[in-house]
């Protein structure tokens, strides 16, 4: 048998193809249509026993292999409305309809396609090295991370049903650090998830005669100021919290006051306590200002996207970390501290009543991070998760995901001959 990380090296190159094709063609939340059948027809052909459809268009393979212990592993799949400006000659050019009924770009500006190659290229490992462990092992490619709302759907939609139970679960999502590197934070890691749209009313009318209006465009902008000293001004500072109007529209002309404006909003909190004192000061914000602006109907505020603070069990952080750094060396593993990035995979891990470790890979050109680092540029001139820019580098991102995931699989899984992998 071949050392694991040549194994390892095998299947990272030969997952190359898979990722580019993911990369070209991304899909938008709840319709992840052609990944789910990639990935259902890929596990089939490892001798998974595979489930289709749950949540929508969630996946699940298992290979049982003897008694032990259960082992998740989790990717989600879709990808998000932004226009790629990569200048890869593998970019997105796809355009799909969103739930709202508009034609948008669709990008996988947060690398859910790394994430579903590493655990194809994992799993492909995992399975042609089955001699050397013993348990089950659980795959789970998981729809609409972005909305919030695929993990969810999943439990919803008895994902764990006819499945032995998880005795713990596991996942990574690549962020702009430099590839080869992994990490993770004990405790809470990522923070909750809020977003809201909000329909503020006033009164139209011409442009010309704003006496005769309620204008909710003025509404609009009172309350987005507002809203930014919550996080200033109510939450202590050694708490955190961010509170992000992503979207404001109104109007169609100039010359008109209309009678409608509406915000995208996005809150991110560390704790449960935290959380519940934005939530609701954006609530009151939100209604005051529109009485301040004398609005004759109260504005309609609508839940949309919301999950819980990611928390890292620490024991099984601890134990996971332990094998990364025996794997890839102390220097390659980190602990980013909490992130407010947020993410749904603790509903899975919830629902199967299991600790979840949850860690970062790194997915920037070494060279190119390490340059910014030096010259203190690092958010100037390396794109984030959601940028139209952001580009993962295939090796050795694609690399060290596998071998992160197979890692950490093989550290919960039943060892055979009592002895570690090579």
């Amino acid at each position: 048998m071949t050392s694991l990380h040549t194994d390892v090296q095998r299947g990272a190159a030969e997952i190359e193809p898979l990722y580019i094709d993911l990369h070209r063609h991304p899909e938008l939340s709840f319709a992840e249509f052609r990944t789910a059948r990639i990935v259902a027809e890929r596990l089939t052909g490892m001798g998974l026993q595979v489930r289709t459809g749950i949540g929508g268009t969630g996946v699940v393979g298992i290979l049982e292999n003897g008694s032990g212990p259960v082992v998740a592993l989790r990717a989600d799949m879709d990808g998000l409305p932004v226009l790629e400006e990569t200048g890869l000659d593998y970019a997105s050019t796809d355009h799909a309809v969103d739930r709202d009924g508009a034609t948008v770009p669709v990008m996988h500006a947060c690398g859910h396609d790394v994430h579903v190659s590493c655990l194809l290229g994992a799993t492909e490992v995992l399975a042609r090295r089955r001699g050397e462990w013993s348990g089950a092992l659980i795959v789970v490619f998981q729809p609409a991370e972005e909305e919030g709302g695929g993990a969810q759907a999943m439990v919803d939609d008895n994902l764990f049903a006819g499945l032995p139970v998880p005795d713990i679960v596991l996942g990574q999502h690549v962020a702009p650090v430099a590839a080869g590197f992994v990490g993770a934070h004990p405790g809470e890691a990522f923070a909750a998830a809020d977003s809201f749209d909000v329909h503020l009313f006033g009164r139209g009318g011409h442009g010309s005669r704003p006496e005769t209006t309620i204008d909710p465009v003025v509404m609009a902008a009172a309350t987005v100021i507002r809203l930014q000293t919550i996080v200033s001004r109510e939450i202590a500072g050694h708490d955190t919290a961010v509170v992000t109007v992503g979207q404001i529209h109104s109007g169609s002309k100039n010359n008109i006051i209309p009678d409608e404006a509406t915000l995208g909003l996005s809150i991110r909190s560390t704790t449960e306590t935290v959380r519940a004192t934005v939530l609701q000061a954006v609530r009151r914000v939100i209604a005051a200002e529109a009485t301040a602006s004398g609005a004759d109907r109260e504005p309609l505020v609508i839940a949309r996207e919301s999950f819980p603070v990611l928390v890292n069990d620490p024991p099984a952080t601890e134990r996971t970390l332990r094998a990364f750094r025996n794997q890839f060396g102390d220097g390659k593993v980190l602990d980013p501290g909490p992130v407010t990035g947020s993410e749904d995979v603790g509903v899975l891990a919830t629902a199967a009543g299991a600790p979840l470790v949850y860690w970062l890979l790194g997915g920037m050109d070494p060279a190119g991070y390490a340059a910014a680092v030096a010259a203190g540029t690092t958010d100037r001139d390396i794109p984030s998760n959601h940028s139209p820019f952001f580009a993962p580098v295939l090796q050795p991102t694609l690399e060290t995901g596998v071998e992160a995931l197979v890692v950490a699989a093989i550290e919960w899984l039943e060892k055979r001959g009592g002895r570690d992998l090579p």
